[in-house]
C-alpha cells in the first residue's frame, strides 16, 4: 500500500507579515496531484491541520476545498487533531464525512478504533491519536502521573491490543502528533515542551509498521519505521536550511517500509544574513538572496539610520531586523541599580540612546530630551499645585 504522510498544514498562518494563505493553497494543489500523479492509496495527515483553535475564515474554506478535493480523487485520507487544532471543532461532521472516504480521528477516547483499508496483500489499520494533553485525558487513560510518555504509551497499549486481535498479517500504521526523542525541534513549534518531562521515546509506538509523526517542522527519520514529514511550508527563520517535503511511503506485504522524500513547492527561500549593513549591501555574493525572504542581522557597533528601509532596496522581501553589535559589553559586576545612582533622569536617558544605538545623542537630540523632561517636570509641578 502506497502512503503520502504529510502533517503541520497551520492553515491560516503567516510568515512574519506575510500572509501565506496563496502558499497553503499551492500546497494542496501540490499534494493533490501528487496523489494523482504517484497512484497513492491513502493520504495521512499528523495533525495541526489549523493553526489555532478557532481559525479565520479563509482557513476554513480552504480546508474544505482541500477535503472535496481528496474526496473527489477517491483516494481515503485519515486525518488527526494537533496541538494547534480544536479536536472537537475539526471532528464536527466526522460520521459524516467518514462516508466520503475522509477519516477524522479526534477523539483520545477512540484511539483503538481503526479505519481498516484493504490492498491486494490484506488490511492496513490505521489507528489516529490525536493531541493528547495530559491534564485532559490521564483519567481516559487510567494513568497515575499526567504525563506525555504516561498517556501515549497508554494509548499505544490500547493499539496493540487491538491490533493483537486482527486478522494474522494484518500490517498498522500510526498517526500521532508528539514531540518525540531525538527530533529536532525549530522555532515555530508552540505549546508542546520540547524535550524534558513532554518528550516520549520512539520505541513507544513499537509493535506497529509506520508511526506518521507530526509537530516538528523538519522532516526527520527517527527509525526505519518512524519519522516526521515536517511542515510543508516555512514558518520561521530557524526552517532557513528545512528541505520541505512529504514521505512517499511504500508499505509492503510483510510491513516493510520504503519511503521517499518528495519535494513541496516553496513560494521563497530563506535567508539569514549577519554583518555589518554596508557589507550587506555591498557584497556580491550576496546577490543569489535578493528575491528571498531574509533576516537581516545587524553587528554595526553604532545603528545605523534607517536600515531595513536600506536593507529593503537590495532585498525586497526582508521580514526581520536584528541587532547584535560588535562592542565589548558593560561591566557584568556592575548591577544596573549601580549604574543609575547618581544620575538625572535625562542622563539616564542619555544611557539609555547609547546603549541602544551604540553612540550617544547628538546636540539636536539631547535638546529634545531636555525639552520633554522640563515638560514633564512643569506638569509634575502643576498637578502639585491644583492638590
Amino acid at each position: 500500500m502506497r502512503l503520502l504522510h504529510t502533517s503541520d498544514w497551520h492553515l491560516g498562518r503567516s510568515f512574519h507579515r506575510v500572509n501565506m494563505l496563496d502558499a497553503q493553497a499551492a500546497f494542496i494543489a501540490h499534494l493533490v496531484a501528487t496523489v494523482r500523479e504517484h497512484d497513492v492509496d491513502a493520504v495521512v495527515v499528523a495533525g495541526d491541520v489549523y493553526d489555532r483553535a478557532v481559525p479565520p475564515l479563509a482557513a476554513v474554506e480552504l480546508f474544505d476545498d482541500a477535503l472535496h478535493r481528496l474526496a473527489d480523487l477517491g483516494v481515503p485520507t485519515v486525518m488527526i487533531s494537533g496541538n494547534h487544532d480544536s479536536a472537537r471543532r475539526l471532528g464536527v461532521g466526522a460520521g459524516l464525512i467518514d462516508r466520503a472516504g475522509i477519516h477524522l480521528r479526534t477523539d483520545p477516547a477512540a484511539c483503538a478504533e481503526p479505519v481498516i483499508l484493504a490492498d491486494a496483500h490484506g488490511d492496513v489499520a490505521f489507528y489516529g491519536l490525536p493531541y493528547l494533553e495530559p491534564a485532559l485525558v490521564k483519567d481516559e487513560f487510567a494513568v497515575d502521573k499526567a504525563g506525555h510518555e504516561a498517556v501515549i504509551g497508554a494509548a499505544m497499549d490500547r493499539v496493540r491490543a487491538d491490533l493483537a486481535t486482527r486478522a494474522r498479517g494484518t500490517r498498522s500504521v500510526v498517526l500521532a502528533h508528539a514531540f518525540v526523542t531525538g527530533g529536532q525541534a525549530s522555532d515555530s513549534e508552540r505549546d508542546i515542551t520540547v524535550g524534558g518531562v513532554a518528550a516520549v521515546p520512539s520505541a513507544v509506538f513499537d509493535g506497529v509498521d509506520y508511526a506518521a509523526l507530526g509537530h516538528l517542522h523538519g522532516s526527520q527519520t527517527l527509525g526505519a519505521r518512524v519519522r516526521y514529514s515536517g511542515s510543508p511550508l516555512p514558518y520561521s527563520f530557524s526552517e532557513a536550511d528545512h528541505r520541505k517535503s512529504m514521505w512517499l511511503v511504500d508499505l509492503g506485504p510483510e510491513g516493510e517500509v520504503d519511503a521517499e522524500r518528495l519535494d513541496c513547492p516553496v513560494p521563497r527561500p530563506l535567508a539569514r544574513l549577519k554583518g555589518t549593513l554596508d557589507s550587506l549591501l555591498d557584497d556580491p555574493d550576496l546577490a543569489r538572496h535578493e528575491e528571498a525572504w531574509v533576516e537581516a542581522t545587524l553587528t554595526d557597533a553604532v545603528r545605523p539610520d534607517d536600515p531595513m528601509a536600506r536593507l529593503c532596496e537590495r532585498f525586497p522581501h526582508t521580514l526581520s531586523l536584528v541587532f547584535d553589535p560588535d562592542r565589548a559589553p558593560d561591566d557584568p559586576d556592575l548591577s544596573y541599580a549601580q549604574r543609575l545612582q547618581g544620575r538625572s533622569d535625562q542622563q539616564i536617558a542619555v544611557d539609555f540612546v547609547t546603549h541602544v544605538r551604540g553612540a550617544g545623542p547628538d546636540e539636536h537630540e539631547r535638546e529634545v530630551l531636555r525639552s520633554a523632561f522640563d515638560a514633564v517636570r512643569t506638569d509634575d509641578t502643576l498637578r502639585e499645585v491644583a492638590r
